[in-house]
């Protein structure tokens, strides 16, 4: 174990030329960031954990009824052994086969062995009321980590000189608010990361895990060879639009939807503006062409590098699937009610049709598709299902 300690805390990796992990001990005249420093995140994102649940329930809860959004989930399957079976055991959507071989066991339709299929697997979504509590958390989250973010950068010299983050680098002392910054947002996305094994599981499980673990491995990478300075720029970057898009979810649960086409766009011009023009310009100038010139490369710098020019990659992506929503929302919008959320892929996962809750009673006797079930027979379900499918 002390050899791959000390291979993995190589210091030729980690620091500049001539720099070693003796220079950056603390002293009585100076602090620096320590590895060990980090270990208390752990307990904290359980407090942050617990000041969540706490939130949801005796604050966001009570905002959310003032609002008259509904406690109640989707409309819950009817309960069938057979189906229930097959739904657990082997597979949450059956292929034309399997759907045949039901029918033909149970003596039911294929298409209301469908619908049963798309309501169970909506049972398993949260509500609109879970959403909410989770988007207003969410929200005061990145509004307080936003302002205090913004309070303590206009005191510092690297906000508006950029050139500031590698001066006298990395002897660089550690100040208690840059800690506090620091340590807040880690135990922030390590909540989250935990949360993920306790809320229920969603489509976008997998890759929000590893947008989770990108964001601790960047913040931790940054403070262990204190790039702190220039960490505390994306991040303050980063949570300006978090705090728009988590208010334009609260307001599209809420139903209000002039506010939420408002704060749609608003966090559309953000994201896009910050993230495709002050990023690149601002940031990545800065960790690529001013630190090559006054600190110059050394191993970890290569990687934290390469690790920001990827996330420019994703911003990127990101920026078009928005400006893809957004067009797609204001063609719909001409001949009916703009909502953007409802045709972005994230909300789609939420819940998969709102057709599915209207309630269900499945047949005693086998009913064939033919010309003459119309708008009220399955015929007429399955076309509003699919105009829903298509946002």
């Amino acid at each position: 174990m002390a050899g791959i300690l000390a291979w993995f805390w190589n210091e030729r990796f980690w620091l500049p030329h001539n720099v070693t992990w003796a220079d950056l001990k603390n002293t009585d005249e100076s602090t620096f960031p320590q590895a060990e420093d980090l270990y208390m995140a752990c307990p904290l994102a359980f407090c942050v954990f617990m000041v969540r649940i706490v939130f949801e329930r005796f604050i966001a809860r009570p905002c959310a009824l003032a609002l008259k959004i509904q406690a109640n989930g989707p409309q819950k399957a009817q309960h069938n052994a057979i189906l229930e079976k097959v739904f657990t055991a082997i597979t949450k959507h059956p292929d034309e086969k399997r759907l045949e071989g039901l029918s033909k066991q149970l003596d039911w339709d294929v298409r209301t062995i469908q619908r049963w299929f798309r309501q169970r697997r909506n049972q398993e979504k949260p509500s609109t009321l879970t959403r909410f509590c989770e988007s207003m958390w969410r929200f005061t989250f990145y509004l307080y980590i936003f302002t205090y973010g913004v309070r303590y950068l206009k005191k510092t010299q690297w906000l508006w000189n950029t050139r500031e983050c590698w001066y006298n680098y990395p002897y660089q002392a550690l100040t208690v608010d840059l800690h506090y910054y620091y340590i807040l947002e880690l135990s922030f996305y390590l909540s989250l990361l935990f949360s993920q094994f306790t809320d229920i599981r969603r489509k976008d499980f997998l890759l929000m895990f590893m947008h989770h673990l990108a964001t601790i491995s960047l913040i931790t990478f940054s403070y262990v060879n204190n790039m702190a300075r220039v960490g505390t720029l994306v991040m303050c970057l980063h949570d300006a639009a978090d705090v728009l898009l988590e208010a334009a979810k609260m307001a599209n649960y809420a139903k209000s939807q002039r506010l939420c086409n408002v704060l749609f766009i608003m966090f559309a011009l953000v994201f896009i503006s910050s993230r495709l023009g002050i990023y690149p310009v601002w940031v990545l100038n800065s960790t690529l062409f001013e630190s090559w010139e006054i600190v110059g490369p050394y191993p970890s710098w290569w990687v934290f590098n390469a690790l920001l020019v990827l996330l420019q990659g994703l911003h990127t992506f990101w920026s078009y699937l928005i400006v893809k929503i957004a067009c797609r929302a204001i063609s719909r919008g001409k001949a009916g009610k703009l909502n953007p959320l409802h045709v972005s892929k994230d909300a789609r996962s939420d819940i998969e049709s709102s057709s599915d809750e209207e309630e269900v009673s499945p047949p005693t006797q086998k009913h064939h598709t033919n010309g003459t079930n119309g708008a009220h027979g399955t015929n007429g379900y399955l076309s509003a299902s699919h105009c829903h499918y298509e946002h």
